[in-house]
């Protein structure tokens, strides 16, 4: 049986028709599947769920919402990327309807149930899309979040979910909730999976990076945690402390930190006038359409009240957020990042059904404040369950540090490391380093505390030489010599402009940067040392040098 047979004979025997809103044919996405393989891409046959909220073309688009349906003629920007890298639609994914909610309940088509447990919630509003990379009916999956829609669900499903710095994925081609804090996010079953995703899928985007985007933590760097955990369970407390542990452990330097700023933010999004772009996205449907459109009376509630915010009470909100933003900001000037538990709790159906608004509200405690401050986050597993749920914690970093998020999780997590997506879009330079800045070394701190992401080892052409330097501490210098060199081994780190420009400055005499030819016919900038050095410079034990 074909991989794509399997998927289609699973989704029809497990009852899980809530999942899918539309499937396309067999027929097709098995072709389709097939002609990836053959073709090749970075996505070669990856399987792709996307969000009924997000443009594929030639299937309807409801937002769950049956009478807000249209049929679009293009691709979203970020599906069109992601199909030309390989990636093959298999169908459209259920949602809390207009992405209005954070528990996978909110929809006509049906509530979402949990991947595992299903009288438990699947968390929304990128419900369907989770659970499908959970039951292994697609190998990743659009979503988009402004309050947590990407990540909760995550969470609850044991998964990844990757939510960008905003901006850094087009949204067009989107149904928006709140267009000024939208993100297009992806799930997948692992970080290696969803970062190459977003690499693609960034490719879109039109945030600007800075040009001293840090693409990783340091080996020690500052983890904050929260102080106080509001909402949490002593079971999921304990399994929050398990994964502090495995902070620590990992090298991290763990600080509790007072968190309140973030949680007043988190307010603004539905306890105040910001909710009036719910209404701005899709009031105009929501006030007019009939008894037949199918608008769950939860989600329809909240869109009609944002309708009537006075335009003042909006101004002093924004304004506030600004403030705010301002203060938390703060928080991030001695930390890389900060970890907090994806979602508070996993709620059953029932208890949804008995309190729809206060649970919802509850689920967002350590989300709804992301994108109001212009945060980044991925949200990974935690290795552990907590009262039966799987448990998960989510990386908070600032925006455009995106590479330093991902950097810790995976440490945290145990995974391998995954190259930022951001590398491309913040023009990241290729730098070839020897000797004492090598993982491990005495000067490796000199590239990770300007943020620079270890790429790998590689080896110099086969002409070239080491010779002691000078400095303190000595240094190995390469000289290029075609006589009488051999190849050296070395690492490949990358890093932001900016930054190759800092650590040029700090490079005692007689130490440069040069061009480096690789023994694969790439010509990258890495050490070299003045001529000037070279009269009185000791040929270096190459055997030992390599060993560096």
């Amino acid at each position: 049986m074909t991989r794509i047979a399997d998927i289609f004979r699973r989704i029809a025997a497990d009852d899980r028709s809530e999942v899918f809103l539309a499937l396309r044919p067999e027929a097709d996405v098995a072709a389709e599947y097939a002609q990836s393989l053959a073709a090749g891409g970075p996505l070669a046959g990856i399987v792709l769920a996307v969000k009924d909220n997000v443009d594929v073309a030639g299937l309807p688009t409801t937002a769950a919402c049956p009478g807000f349906a249209y049929r679009p003629a293009a691709d979203a920007a970020a599906v069109a990327a992601l199909r030309a890298a390989g990636a093959v639609v298999i169908g459209k994914t259920n949602l809390d309807q207009f992405a209005t909610g954070l528990v996978g309940s909110r929809s006509p088509y049906g509530a979402v149930r949990d991947s595992r447990r299903p009288d438990h919630i699947s968390g929304g509003s990128s419900s369907g899309s989770a659970v499908a990379v959970a039951l292994d009916y697609a190998d990743i999956a659009i979503g988009t979040d402004t309050a947590g829609s990407g990540r909760v669900p995550a969470g609850l499903q044991g998964i990844v979910g990757i939510k960008p710095t905003i901006g850094t994925v087009s949204t067009d081609g989107v149904v928006p909730a709140c267009a000024s804090y939208d993100c297009v996010t992806v799930f997948a079953r692992d970080l290696v999976t969803a970062g190459r995703t977003m690499a693609v899928m960034s490719t879109t985007g039109t945030r600007r990076w800075a040009a001293d985007t840090p693409f990783a933590a340091a080996p020690d760097a500052a983890l904050a945690i929260p102080a106080e955990l509001p909402a949490l369970p002593a079971a999921w407390r304990e399994a929050f402390d398990g994964a502090v542990a495995r902070a620590e452990a990992a090298g991290l330097r763990v600080k509790p930190v007072d968190i309140s700023e973030l949680l007043a933010a988190a307010r603004l999004l539905y306890d105040g006038a910001l909710v009036a772009e719910r209404y701005s996205a899709v009031g105009e449907f929501v006030t007019s359409a009939g008894d037949d459109a199918g608008l769950d009376p939860t989600v329809a509630g909240i869109v009609r009240a944002a309708g009537d915010v006075p335009a003042h009470r909006l101004a002093s909100d924004q304004a506030e957020l600004r403030a705010i933003a301002a203060r938390a900001a703060a928080l991030f000037e001695d930390f890389a990042g900060l970890m907090v538990p994806t979602a508070p709790r996993h709620p059953t159906l029932a208890e949804v059904a008995a309190d729809p608004v206060g649970v919802n509200s509850q689920m967002g405690t350590y989300t709804n404040f992301c994108n109001l401050l212009d945060l980044c986050g991925v949200a990974v597993p935690a290795g552990q369950t907590a009262d039966g749920a799987q448990f998960g914690v989510t990386v908070l970093a600032p925006a455009g540090h995106d590479g330093v998020a991902l950097d810790l999780a995976a440490r945290i997590t145990g995974a391998p490391p995954v190259a930022p997506w951001n590398l491309g879009l913040a023009g990241a330079v290729d730098l070839a380093v020897f000797g004492a800045h090598l993982r491990g070394q005495p000067l490796e701190h000199e590239l990770t505390s300007l943020g620079a992401y270890w790429a790998g080892e590689i080896r110099t052409a086969d002409e070239y030489r080491l010779v002691e330097l000078a400095t303190t501490p000595p240094k190995p210098g390469l000289v290029h010599d075609a006589t009488r060199g051999r190849s050296i081994r070395g690492e490949l780190w990358r890093l932001a402009p900016a930054a190759l420009g800092t650590f040029l400055t700090r490079l005692p005499a007689p130490m440069t940067l040069g061009s480096v030819a690789l023994d694969d016919g790439r010509t990258v900038v890495g050490f070299s040392c003045q001529s000037s050095a070279l009269a009185s410079a000791r040929d270096l034990d190459v055997g030992h040098w390599l060993d560096w």
